[in-house]
């Protein structure tokens, strides 16, 4: 057997078909639940990447024929000292070494950069849960990466809500929110309410836990928030966002966010965070409720949501359980020296 790693060229479209051939048949294979990968969203991500990132990719052929591919993140405004990896092999031509092949390559990469970790995801199943294949963590460990922080997805079937449900948890938070003002918006956040966004989307990786991880929170600020604003509407993603403005200081203190593309039944629930100082007051749970609503006034289609918390995230997970979110698989996040 022969195996070529060959850098990929987001701009070569034969390549980058081949790339899309293999996560399309890797996903389809690993998990069938998920969202196709469709050639709009792969183009989307390879050709739009998230500002402050650079990426690295490239292709694994096995006797000539495209086997396998490896994206690595290269984060450029923080976290210097990190990779990420995604790496996929197709079913048809796996454990023959071409996802070592392109560890190895990815490796080379990352410790020719400079950078001293690299972190990848792999599936794995939940006791009572659906069955997954434990390969990849099992490729992880053999690779001499350690666990570092399971990540839980959890779906929300919307068309078996339970909405009386959902208004008894509406009327308690709004028992509890006093002082406090719903905001609705589409896509691009208000200009008036841009800074309070960026702030609070950078407290996301030191508020949320982060177990073994070793990654740093990010840099964000207006700039950064427009940056990427700009990447989702290139690669045609839709945003839902309900906020949480505190009256007495006119400060947006809680925010969440519903993403939506080209698979119109289906969605991502993204980031919620409420500011430490306006805990208690059940905001979380208030602009989680009204925007899945909001969400679902604009996206007549939409059947399922996913959304990943940390394991040990109890104060999260009781709302999107109480909202009807139920497990689905694990996530692990692995992680080592370079």
């Amino acid at each position: 057997m022969d195996i070529a790693v060959t850098p990929l060229d987001p701009a070569d479209d034969a390549a980058a078909h081949k790339a899309c051939e293999i996560m399309a048949a890797a996903v389809a294979a690993d998990i069938p639940d998920f969202p196709p990968m469709t050639e709009k969203r792969f183009f989307g991500m390879l050709r739009h990447p998230w500002p402050g990132n650079s990426f690295q990719h490239a292709l694994a052929y096995l006797d000539g024929v495209p086997a396998g591919y490896v994206e690595i993140g290269l984060p450029q405004l923080d976290n210097l000292e990190n990779a990420e990896l995604e790496l996929a092999v197709h079913p048809d031509h796996r454990r023959r070494g071409v996802g070592r092949a392109l560890f190895e390559y990815a490796m080379g990469v990352a410790r020719g950069l400079g950078r001293k970790r690299i972190a990848g995801m792999a599936l794995e199943p939940l006791p009572g849960g659906v069955a997954r294949d434990p390969a990849g963590g099992a490729f992880a460990e053999a690779m001499g990466a350690k666990p570092a922080l399971q990540e839980v997805r959890r779906r929300l079937d919307v068309t078996t809500l339970d909405h009386e449900a959902l208004d008894a948890m509406l009327a308690a938070a709004r028992a509890k929110s006093a002082g406090y003002s719903l905001v609705l918006w589409r896509d691009a956040t208000p200009d008036d309410l841009i800074d309070d966004v960026a702030y609070l989307d950078g407290r996301l990786l030191s508020d949320a836990p982060m177990g073994e991880l070793e990654w740093e929170a990010e840099k964000i600020d207006a700039a950064r928030v427009r940056a990427n604003e700009a990447v989702k509407s290139a690669r045609g993603r839709r945003q839902y966002n309900a906020g949480a403005r505190h009256d007495e200081s006119g400060r947006l203190v809680a925010f969440t966010t519903i993403d939506s593309g080209d698979l119109t039944w289906h969605a991502f629930q993204q980031i919620t965070l409420v500011e430490p100082n306006h805990r208690g007051h059940r905001l979380g749970a208030l602009v989680k409720v009204e925007n899945l609503r909001f969400a679902l006034a604009h996206e007549p289609e939409l059947r399922v949501i996913d959304t990943w918390n940390a394991g040990v995230n109890d104060h999260m997970i009781s709302i999107n359980e109480a909202m009807g979110f139920r497990p689905v698989d694990g996530w692990q996040n692995w992680q080592l020296s370079v």
